[in-house]
């Protein structure tokens, strides 16, 4: 129990002691706030020192007034109210709580005035256990026909959300006032549930009493919580009649009302009708533009605000801050932060609200100078600060700060949600591991969203079978749990599983939004399903009305590109309602290359060039593409233009992040890791393995091709990992753009010679390499070679090309590219393996048993592939 012993004996009052004290209260309910002396109140305290105390008290001297208060004679309760109050001004409410003990042990009896102001304070500290206990003696009392403490109860239950508790109060009140009503409404709509704020306000009317402007403002506010404009301008209507729509602190809570329910043109109907408007007028206004994602109405509200002589406040400059954050303009934001500096307004709140408007426009310095500068951060300072970074591509910095925050802060979930994004971009997986850890012993498991982050973290670090297992884990999952999850499946290759994901997400009742189709229409893709993936696109558009993003064409034209439709991609982007962008026509520009269509390819480069001439990538796709086709003169054209914009790829090593740079000799273990490379590549010339030399880009003899693409960064760093890790660890490494097809097959020659397991990460997606196969089934980087199988009675096959089915039930198996699969097929066939790898061995094929277990996946089949 909170209360002391003696507090306790005192809370038992006797029968007669009630009556007593109900003849008191009864006697003497009115007359301690008549009071114009101390004097009448305090027999035995000194006059002069009462004045003293109010004096420092009321100028807000706390220390100076507590020690005039403990060395006076505290006999009377008009002195524990003056303290009690003095410190609830002040926030203080727990010291003032702790004064209500000392009252009781003092026996000094408190009156109505100490209830409200205790039950204030309970309120605010949440301390339901004490007010419980305060109530039940309040009762003993006989003060529960006190309307103006049990007013104080209704508050204190809804602060600490307790609103059953706060109705029954309300219900057993002999009787109400308007405040009554008032503080129910209000409690209400805190608590999210203006809608029965509303039927409070209905029974008001229905009573004797009339409302006041207290009344109309807190029914205002429970509209703009229930988002219902109908119901908001019911009131208004009502309030017309009242007159109270003259009221400036009327119209400010109307014009919000109207603001936060998206009705902009009637918030600024009652601000253009507002015969007098404050600063709360104009920041209302603001703020309404700013949500509502008009952000250069709200900066240019703000401006004028400024020419009318209105002064911005804090509240002003943080809505406007979130304003320029949302639209991106860095230039106006750098104004409203000169305007800071000149008239000194920083405070904790302004800082905050800089910072995340420098991160959001992508001045990461600015937002550290802000952050440098501040002296006093929260917690809220740090997340911005770490979500920032993340989200601006700096993930190194992003943990750096995170490392130096936990000196400072305990990080809470928000941080955890800003931290794992940084994780996920540089696939540092221990350091995931940890944060994972941090989340469990802390119980911050039950934050969806936090789980939903966890989950992308283990996808996007190469962990599928971790995410899935946290996916299944996850109860309650919402739209976001499931696209995650199916982008998961999209990245790692298993497209039947993303699309079997996305139904079992339809069946489950969950709502499709924009990200759910890009993300099954992105799977379709990267596993060739061209049948499934028009099927999907038809039902956003026609059955969902989705209308159809950049995003959305763009998996469209990557499906069709690699299916070998370049034709049909290629009118399809001219068909779009929307102007292509650089994403469009790269995806039909990669289709090109790997089927070969030079013509086209020059087409779609010109238009690629128009949209970005300065990014040197595209030039050296097109430089590729000349130089398979053997046109060597168009090769030298476009490499003479190239600058030196060459990739990179990165392996996380005992914590630290080792960088590798194509051709770079910085790393001092340089020498050991051309050294182990050139023996790895005369082993793959004695196996008979030969190199795609097509990537050297040059037109010279092998040995000076070799000297090419022998130093391209994802080498370097899986040649580190070979000399770093220990034996049988998995190296994982990741690469910012696309990997080449020949460092694709020395990947595969390692894992298969070296017996390593490895995870290469690139721009597009995951290649886990094992026993000399890739997850990807090399589609889109083994199609030079095609060949026409003949019928094999009863198997069914499915295409890495385009994911068909070919030679079902002794039907032809068909022209194939790459590798056949078995484990990916939704239904697979029960097969011999010992009869299809006798029959196959005669065409140059072989059995490749669990391909799955790489990925950390359940199998029950094998995988037939192209050797």
């Amino acid at each position: 129990m909170l209360l002391t012993k003696t507090t306790t004996t005192f809370l038992q009052v006797s029968p007669n002691h009630q009556i007593e004290t109900q003849k008191h209260l009864i006697r003497h309910k009115n007359v301690n706030l008549q009071l114009k002396s101390p004097s009448q109140l305090l027999p035995r305290t000194k006059i002069p020192d009462i004045s003293r105390l109010c004096k420092y008290v009321r100028c807000g001297d706390m220390k100076q007034g507590r020690r005039i208060f403990d060395t006076i004679a505290k006999d009377n309760v008009y002195v524990w109210n003056l303290m009690m109050n003095a410190y609830a001004k002040t926030g203080d409410y727990g010291e003032s709580v702790s004064l209500f003990k000392l009252m009781l042990e003092t026996g000094v009896e408190p009156d109505s005035y100490t209830l409200s102001c205790l039950f204030k304070c309970l309120g605010a500290v949440g301390d339901g256990n004490l007010g419980e206990v305060v109530h039940g003696y309040v009762l003993k009392l006989g003060l529960g026909f006190d309307v103006t403490v049990m007013n104080s109860v209704i508050a204190m239950w809804f602060k600490g959300g307790s609103v059953d508790n706060a109705r029954k109060v309300f219900d057993k009140m002999p009787d109400r006032d308007v405040a009554s009503f008032n503080t129910m409404i209000s409690g209400y709509a805190a608590n999210g549930l203006g809608s029965k704020g509303f039927r409070v306000f209905e029974e008001m009317i229905g009573s004797e009493l009339s409302v006041d402007l207290g009344t109309m403002v807190v029914v205002v506010a429970a509209c703009a919580n229930i988002g219902v404009v109908t119901m908001g301008r019911m009131v208004h209507g009502y309030a017309v009649k009242g007159e109270f729509d003259k009221k400036v602190k009327f119209n400010n809570t109307l014009l919000d009302m109207y603001a936060k329910c998206g009705d902009m043109d009637s918030a600024l109907k009652v601000f253009k009708n507002m015969s007098e408007r404050s600063v709360v007028s104009w920041t209302s206004l603001i703020a309404g533009y700013a949500r509502d994602g008009r952000s250069d109405e709200a900066i240019d509200l703000f401006l004028e605000m400024k020419k009318e002589g209105v002064k911005p406040d804090m509240f002003t400059v943080t809505s406007i801050l979130h304003a320029c954050a949302s639209n991106g303009s860095l230039e106006k934001g750098k104004e409203v932060h000169d305007y800071i500096k000149e008239n000194q307004m920083q405070s904790l709140a302004v800082s905050n609200a800089l910072m995340d408007m420098y991160a959001k426009c992508g001045s990461m310095e600015d937002a550290y100078s802000v952050f440098s500068y501040t002296r006093l951060k929260d917690i809220v300072s740090w997340n911005t600060m770490i979500g920032g970074y993340s989200k601006n591509c700096l993930p190194n910095e992003a943990l750096d700060l995170f490392t130096k925050m936990q000196c400072e802060i305990t990080p809470d979930n928000v941080t955890m949600t800003c931290v794992l994004p940084a994780c996920a971009s540089l696939a540092a997986l221990n350091k995931g591991r940890e944060i994972h850890g941090h989340i469990l012993r802390k119980g911050l498991t039950s934050d969806l969203y936090l789980v939903n982050t966890l989950i992308d973290m283990y996808v996007k670090c190469g962990r599928l079978f971790v995410a899935k297992s946290l996916f299944d884990l996850t109860l309650a999952k919402n739209q976001v749990t499931w696209t995650v999850m199916i982008a998961g499946y999209c990245m790692h290759g298993f497209g039947h599983k993303a699309i079997s994901t996305f139904k079992q997400m339809i069946e489950k009742g969950i709502k499709l939004n924009e990200a759910s189709f890009t993300s099954i229409l992105s799977a379709c893709s990267h596993s060739g399903l061209v049948q499934e993936g028009w099927k999907f696109y038809n039902i956003m558009v026609n059955e969902c009305k989705i209308e159809p993003k950049l995003e959305h064409y763009g998996c469209m034209v990557d499906l069709l590109s690699r299916g070998g439709k370049l034709s049909e991609a290629y009118k399809f982007i001219k068909k779009m309602t929307t102007k292509p962008n650089v994403t469009i026509w790269s995806a039909l520009l990669c289709g090109c290359r790997f089927h070969h269509d030079v013509k086209l390819a020059e087409i779609v480069a010109e238009r690629i060039f128009e949209l970005e001439p300065e990014n040197m990538g595209y030039y050296v796709l097109l430089a590729n593409i000349y130089s398979e086709a053997e046109k060597w003169e168009g090769v030298k054209t476009l490499r003479d233009g190239i600058r030196n914009n060459r990739g990179c790829s990165w392996i996380d090593i005992k914590g630290k992040v080792n960088i590798f740079v194509a051709g770079s000799k910085d790393n001092p273990e340089a020498k050991k890791i051309e050294s182990l490379l050139e023996n790895l590549r005369v082993d793959m010339k004695k196996d008979g393995f030969s190199r795609k030399l097509k990537y050297a880009l040059v037109n010279k003899d092998d040995l000076e091709k070799e000297a090419f693409v022998c130093g391209h960064s994802e080498m370097l760093a899986i040649g580190f990992g070979l000399l770093k890790l220990p034996p049988g660890r998995t190296i994982r490494v990741t690469k910012n753009v696309k990997v080449c097809g020949d460092c694709h097959d020395m990947a595969k020659f390692i894992s298969k010679n070296v017996g390593r397991q490895i995870v290469l990460r690139d721009s597009n997606r995951f290649h886990h390499f094992k026993d000399g196969f890739c997850s990807c089934r090399d589609i889109k980087l083994c199609v030079m070679g095609s060949r026409t199988l003949p019928p094999l009675p009863g198997w069914a096959f499915n295409t890495a090309a385009d994911g068909r089915y070919w030679g079902v039930m002794g039907g032809w198996v068909g022209q194939t590219m790459g590798v056949l699969s078995l484990y990916d097929s939704p239904k697979p066939k029960a097969i011999k393996c010992s009869a299809v790898k006798r029959e196959l061995t005669r065409y140059h094929l072989h059995i490749e048993y669990d391909l799955t277990h790489m990925l950390d996946i359940p199998h029950t089949h094998p995988s037939i592939c192209c050797k």
